[in-house]
């Protein structure tokens, strides 16, 4: 038997092995099978979201404790006793490793062959912006509630829309803005057939402020949407603080917030599957 679904004229249909494992969450008095083709309907959300949490059943404390899935980072954030120069901030729990960070200030092309200085050296202090970006990369324990799956061969993570300080990106914007570039977005579109990231084909060596205009699109433009900026006076990620690091009750906040959200998305399905319940055996009377 297909459990078969008419809808606008067209058939779709639904696999037996569905339509039983819809069965199953049915009294078993209901064996009118006529009928179940409807229920089948009734309960779509129950059966696909098999009462999954939208955050692959994370908790809030799992948001919390993890870091983003790199070739270089750690599994979970712990401290590291000391690490170098820009990447310091980080030490008392962190999701990189000391070695890691001193070869990152020392060897230009590590950890990914990536050459910030396409277009001529970078000034110091834009390189020591970069730099400090680049730590907050490796480092960061608070990035769990904005990592998102994707495949590349360095990570299997990124993290998108972290909300960052204005304050933050004005800084990194005036250290850069008169620098030279070749791409309005440093993640993706280059020319890797040397095994470094070389201009993309067409694009010429330009100031940042020529590439993105203003403080707010370099910063959400830049690695391509890595960043959202918001105002200081908004929940905000800072890349450089000295004692205890800020950024913690930031990821708290949103922490909470996908996990309730989660919880809502629950408590509405199981409203619709009881409202299709109740029908179906209005149905039956």
């Amino acid at each position: 038997m297909l459990c078969n679904l008419h809808k606008h004229g067209k058939k779709h249909i639904l696999t037996d092995d569905f339509c039983f494992k819809c069965r199953r969450f049915l009294p078993l008095t209901l064996t009118d099978m006529r009928s179940l083709p409807v229920l089948c309907v009734l309960l779509l959300p129950w059966c696909i979201v098999g009462l999954e949490p939208a955050t692959d059943g994370k908790t809030e404390e799992q948001l919390l404790n993890s870091c983003l899935d790199g070739m270089h980072h750690k599994q979970v954030p712990g401290p590291e006793g000391s690490l170098y120069q820009n990447c310091a901030p980080w030490k008392d729990r962190a999701c990189c490793r000391a070695n890691v960070t001193e070869k990152m200030h020392q060897e230009e092309l590590f950890p990914y062959n990536f050459q910030w200085h396409h277009c001529g050296q970078l000034s110091p202090q834009c390189e020591r912006h970069f730099m400090q970006d680049m730590c907050f990369y490796e480092c960061s324990p608070n990035l769990g509630p904005w990592l998102v799956k994707i495949h590349m061969k360095i990570r299997n993570e990124r993290f998108v829309n972290v909300p960052l300080c204005v304050s933050d990106c004005n800084q990194w914007w005036e250290a850069c803005k008169d620098d030279m570039t070749c791409s309005g977005n440093w993640g993706k579109g280059w020319n890797w057939t040397s095994g470094v990231n070389e201009c993309p084909r067409g694009n010429q060596c330009k100031t940042f402020k020529k590439y993105f205009g203003d403080a707010t699109n370099f910063c959400q433009k830049i690695w391509d949407g890595s960043f959202t900026v918001v105002p200081d006076t908004e929940p905000c990620m800072t890349q450089w603080f000295n004692g205890l690091n800020p950024n913690n009750a930031v990821a708290r906040k949103r922490a909470k917030e996908i996990v309730q959200a989660s919880a809502g998305e629950l408590s509405a399905t199981v409203s619709y599957v009881l409202l299709g319940v109740g029908v179906f055996l209005g149905r039956l009377l």
